[in-house]
């Protein structure tokens, strides 16, 4: 067992209240600590998460990057804020990822992805993605300048995974994953509409089938997949909210592998499970509160402990 480390957007919240926060998931100890709780009042307050809450994690040795709607912050592993970042072209960030030397951050509102230099403390990439026919095009621009993108949010892009073959980029509404290798764009892999956090693993795709309420793992010759946990639904709080200003119990996000077949992966309200891919097994499954509006965003293996 390990500690994770979560984010958390809680939707339906009003100003002065907590809309987010960072927490610390010790599995062995079926222990929770909450490090960070968001409560700033300078958001757009409209809509169901919009500008609330926390949401992708990265580490680059002793930094710990938390990324909030439109702002990357950045602390030390005990939480002391060490600085932040905002960029014109950054809003409604999801996921980010780091990989030689810089960090990626999807920017949904935007339909792109932005590059932030690790060295230079500032954002040096920039990536619009859109759809042309049935495939995708990607269009490079300097999110230091003036000129770039306008504010689309048609793909709704969610998450940025990279490794030797490529950067990977997903969405709500990509029904697929792309890679993008420098140069062009390509579908990489066929997938429902409705994800959140696809990425390559092994010779398939990994990624939260959140319309189906499943995790899965899809290759050329397997589908597996787990459900996410049930919820008590008379334990339920907050439930007097109308649906538009909630996460409905059992919307899947948040995944992170800790090695081998054993993935973590989040859902509302706040839970998180760990599956077993080679037993097909649900090991373990700790839950952070009752509160139907908070949902888990960000998930990633502490490398403090």
């Amino acid at each position: 067992m390990t500690t994770l480390i979560a984010s958390s957007v809680v939707r339906g919240t009003n100003q002065g209240e907590s809309h987010g926060g960072v927490f610390l998931v010790d599995f062995a100890r079926q222990q929770v600590q909450q490090v960070i709780d968001w409560n700033t009042a300078d958001i757009d307050w409209q809509g169901r998460g919009w500008d609330r809450g926390l949401r992708g994690i990265a580490f680059d040795g002793e930094r710990v990057f938390i990324a909030a709607s439109n702002e990357l912050f950045v602390y030390t592993p005990d939480f002391r804020l060490l600085a932040s970042y905002r960029n014109r072209f950054l809003m409604h960030c999801h996921e980010i990822f780091v990989y030689q030397r810089r960090l990626y951050l999807t920017s949904t509102g935007y339909d792109a992805v932005l590059g932030f230099d690790l060295d230079s403390n500032r954002f040096c990439f920039g990536l619009h993605v859109v759809a042309v026919g049935s495939g995708y095009q990607g269009a490079p621009f300097d999110p230091e300048s003036e000129e770039g993108p306008a504010p689309g949010n048609q793909l709704h892009l969610n998450n940025v995974f990279c490794d030797g073959t490529g950067m990977y980029l997903s969405g709500l509404k990509t029904a697929g994953m792309m890679r993008f290798d420098g140069r062009s764009l390509v579908r990489a892999a066929t997938l429902p509409r409705g994800i959140h956090n696809a990425r390559p693993f092994g010779k398939g795709v990994l990624f939260n089938d959140t319309t189906a309420d499943r995790v899965r793992l899809l290759t050329p010759d397997k589908d597996i997949s787990f459900a996410v946990p049930a919820v008590d639904e008379s334990k339920l709080t907050h439930t007097d909210l109308d649906d538009s200003r909630i996460a409905r119990p059992g919307f899947g996000r948040g995944l992170c592998v800790l090695g081998g077949t054993l993935v973590a992966a989040g859902s509302s309200p706040s839970t998180i499970a760990l599956h077993d891919l080679e037993k097909v097994k649900t090991v373990s499954v700790v839950s952070l509160t009752a509160d139907v509006r908070n949902a888990i965003h960000g998930l990633e293996v502490w490398p403090f402990s």
